[in-house]
């Protein structure tokens, strides 16, 4: 199924078409080509608004996740019961809040890659608000991201390493 990738931002580069071919992956290491996906890359203003409206957090983020299904499990493929059922839903990544983050000490690219796999754990139940919970979520992306490095000859860590 689609991947959309929008750029709506002019703040930092983005190269769209290797991050299309990251996301690509991305998808078919979680097995979930079959799925549309949307992600938005925005800057420092967009994601702070939306953050503060879903979120209630007045404040620039890196990424927000807007699931399709609303009660998927962890570890679980969402089960479709039509066609128009097959969508994941939305990932905003706050390229701008990305970039100042990185600071020069880490390849900006490889962190917008680990950002948006973040945001998929997302999309697919995954939370980290325990500690249990964040256990769970970073052995995925974890799985993920060597499968992701194996294929791409970099060397992607987990966004929530030392989260607890």
């Amino acid at each position: 199924m689609a991947l959309l990738l929008r750029n709506l931002q002019r703040a930092v580069p983005v190269r769209r078409a290797p991050l299309r071919r990251r996301l690509q992956l991305l998808r078919a290491a979680l097995g979930v080509q079959r799925f549309d996906l949307a992600v938005v890359c925005v800057d420092n203003r967009t994601i702070r608004r939306l953050n503060g409206v879903y979120r209630a957090r007045d404040a620039p983020t890196d990424v927000l996740s807007f699931p399709f299904h609303e009660n998927v499990k962890a570890g679980e493929l969402p089960q479709p019961e039509t066609p128009d059922d097959y969508n994941l839903g939305d990932i905003f990544l706050g390229v701008e809040y990305i970039f100042q983050q990185c600071g020069g000490e880490e390849d900006y690219f490889d962190v917008l890659t680990v950002t948006a796999t973040h945001g998929l754990c997302h999309l697919l139940g995954f939370t980290h608000s325990t500690e249990a919970e964040w256990q769970k979520m970073f052995q995925k992306e974890k799985q993920v991201l060597e499968e992701l490095s194996r294929l791409t000859g970099t060397r992607l860590q987990p966004l929530t390493r030392g989260l607890f």
